[in-house]
């Protein structure tokens, strides 16, 4: 049986990625970020090691930062989102939400991976799942909405765009493929 195949592998990717989330949610909320951001790279480097072409997966991950970083200061810069922890540079996403961009990639060729071809279903689990997402990590207190509907909306519309294209970018790089 390949190791994708596995239910266990699947259950495991899922427990981490959740497990991290929580990590650097809480981290934030409770004036650790670097908590989050410490168990997010003990997870990145359990998916690495486990990777039949780590440097693929690692090209992943590294995708996803910068489409995160991006995206999450473009958030910032609107004055709709507020996050009190974490941020190295002014007016710059915290490190603790880019490492959970990273943790997502985790997922996109392991547990994610039947969806990946099916852009219509990402663009869905995009604008619903990450609204509701942000939403629970500012009622953990992680971080604040300045305006809840108008960040709420941008979220999910971004993420709408952006779940479909990272999905296409884990299949070029997907270091979980056995050839």
């Amino acid at each position: 049986m390949r190791l994708l195949e596995q239910p266990m592998t699947i259950f495991i990717n899922l427990l981490l990625y959740q497990a991290g989330w929580l990590a650097c949610v809480l981290g934030a909320a409770n004036g650790r970020p670097w908590a989050g951001a410490l168990a997010a790279a003990g997870i990145i480097a359990w998916h690495l090691v486990r990777a039949a072409r780590p440097s693929r997966e690692l090209a992943l991950v590294a995708t996803a930062v910068a489409t995160g970083a991006v995206f999450e200061t473009l958030l910032l810069q609107t004055g709709w989102v507020r996050f009190d922890t974490g941020v190295l540079l002014a007016g710059t996403a915290p490190y603790w939400m880019v490492a959970l961009w990273a943790i997502f990639a985790t997922t996109l060729n392991v547990s994610f991976r039947a969806l990946r071809p099916y852009p219509w279903i990402a663009a869905a689990f995009g604008a619903l799942g990450a609204p509701a997402a942000y939403y629970a990590g500012a009622n953990l207190g992680a971080m604040e909405f300045a305006a809840t509907g108008l960040a709420l909306t941008a979220i999910g519309i971004g993420w709408a765009i952006l779940a479909p294209a990272l999905f296409r970018v884990a299949r070029r790089l997907d270091g979980y493929a056995r050839t």
